[in-house]
């Protein structure tokens, strides 16, 4: 099927870009209202395609497959070269019940981190631009059914966030820039060496192809030896690829310069969604294609899970500059990702995923209020900012409430996910599981000491008692940020449901 509405879904930002391309610089208002406006496509037709899935109706009738790519020119030659061995590459989309959700996470805070660039201070159109082609790179990237695809779209959101980053960001924006480029251009090579392998090896680019090929659903043939050496230093390079995006220590350090230097609304999609761009692929390439190798590397992983989850809230517990917390603190719940994964069951992989929308919202909520706290007060930094709860009362009562859901607070998504994840843990490795337990004794003690250490105590000299509260539009991100932090608590069927067949597969694939 040729479905018109999921390219529209991806490629409606460019829309945005074309007006952006004929308005005049100088026309700041104009400017933000085309930016924000062109958020808007992909997130009705994404929120339409959710609810339509949780009516019953099938995901399949938004599927794209159209010529692409075809190898060699039989008029030209007089035979089709390669035409038995490598299969032409299509333009292929489509969704499933995870890529669905991780469109819908996408959508939803592009549009909010759209509105929290209000507090950006120069070259508006410079940014919008690259802020919509960095969102039309997030959208494709869970969309794409082909390697070759999944990797153009990987790479999109590459160059923006570079930009975004070395021109619109803090002190130290160029370093910030060029350690996000490198340390993630290294895992693009990675992942091309491999895409390219998986190609040679099956003649064919299609992802369900070639996961079926490797689980052996497929009744297709090699192209070339696969020995389990190989497959395991497959899925070696995809956790190396991957967890550096993700990030797993020691591939860390990148992300913290990027937490600290980049502007608010930007840090809002890369701890919402550019580092779930290296959960998602460990679970549609490392679980889905490589699922027995990834069950004997399953020890390893649980192990990194814990060393992320202690390493993050041990480093956070010390800092004082409150962005470092956020940033520490992205590292060690990013832990719990990879230690729902390595419990390989159906509690595990669901906290998992859980953890992955969960952390979204959560990290992205905070990272927008320190932004808030920032504008008015020109610090993050913790000692400088006691008795911030006179002077910002609103502020710091939404900074106990996103505190409390990263905690994992009963009734917000934060505890569902951790749930899940430790108790899929727990049924398989429970020593490593208990371990990990002291990270979430951990969270509490670093979050409360810096948010208490913020808005109660003696005020400190570090800002005026007239700052200003949150006020006007600035409500917007975080009431939508905390509906839906709330509702997944509350109501966790609501993800729980399109997950399920993604989920199942995953099982069936390890041979659950």
């Amino acid at each position: 099927m040729n479905s018109i509405f999921l390219t529209a879904l991806i490629f409606a930002p460019l829309l945005g870009i074309l007006v952006l391309l004929f308005t005049p610089k100088t026309n700041v208002e104009a400017i933000k209202i085309v930016g924000f406006l062109a958020t808007l496509p992909s997130l009705i037709l994404a929120l339409i395609a959710f609810w339509q899935y949780k009516a019953g109706a099938g995901l399949e009738q938004y599927a794209v497959n159209r010529e692409w790519i075809t190898f060699g020119n039989k008029d030209l030659t007089g035979e089709i070269y390669g035409s038995q061995v490598y299969q032409p590459i299509s333009f292929e989309l489509g969704i499933n019940g995870f890529s669905l959700v991780m469109i819908l996470l996408t959508a939803v805070l592009s549009t909010l981190a759209a509105i929290a660039s209000i507090h950006v201070k120069k070259e508006w159109k410079g940014y919008f631009i690259l802020f919509l082609l960095l969102q039309i790179g997030m959208l494709g990237v869970f969309a794409a059914e082909n390697l070759l695809l999944f990797f153009f779209f990987f790479e999109l959101t590459l160059i923006p966030m570079f930009f975004l980053i070395g021109k619109w960001g803090y002190f130290e924006k160029e370093s910030a820039a060029y350690r996000f480029l490198i340390y993630n251009g290294l895992g693009s090579a990675i992942l091309l060496i491999v895409f390219v392998v998986l190609f040679t090896k099956t003649g064919t680019m299609n992802i369900a192809e070639i996961t079926a090929m490797f689980t052996g659903n497929s009744d297709a043939m090699f192209l070339g030896e696969v020995s389990d050496d190989l497959r395991m230093g497959l899925l070696i390079a995809l956790l190396v690829a991957f967890g550096i995006k993700l990030p797993i220590v020691p591939l860390h350090s990148w992300m913290l310069k990027v937490h600290v230097q980049a502007p608010p609304s930007i840090v809002m999609l890369h701890a919402g969604v550019l580092l779930k761009i290296g959960a998602f692929g460990l679970i549609r390439f490392g679980v889905g294609i490589f699922p027995e190798q990834f069950d004997q590397l399953a020890f390893i992983l649980a192990i990194l899970g814990v060393v992320n989850l202690l390493y993050g809230a041990f480093l956070a517990l010390i800092q004082t500059d409150f962005k470092m917390v956020l940033a520490y603190s992205s590292i060690s719940h990013m832990g719990i990702v990879l230690i729902g994964l390595a419990a390989l069951n159906e509690a595990g992989v669901q906290g998992a995923i859980f953890q992955v929308v969960s952390h979204g919202f959560i990290a992205a909520l905070l990272f927008f209020l320190i932004g808030v706290m920032y504008e008015r007060t020109g610090t993050t930094d913790i000692g400088k900012l006691g008795g911030l709860a006179k002077a910002m009362p609103l502020t710091a009562g939404f900074f106990l409430v996103g505190a409390m859901a990263s905690i994992g607070l009963p009734g917000m998504s934060g505890f569902v996910s951790e749930f899940l994840a430790f108790m899929g843990l727990f049924n398989e490795m429970p020593v490593v599981a208990a371990v990990g337990t002291l990270g979430i004794i951990l969270t509490a003690a670093y979050l409360l000491r810096a948010v208490l250490g913020m808005t109660f105590g003696t005020k400190a000299a570090g800002y005026s008692e007239k700052v200003v509260d949150l006020r006007g539009v600035e409500f917007v991100p975080v009431f939508a940020m905390l509906l839906f932090i709330i509702l997944i608590g509350v109501y966790p069927s609501i993800l729980a449901q399109p997950l399920q067949e993604t989920i199942n597969a995953i099982i069936l694939g390890i041979g659950g």
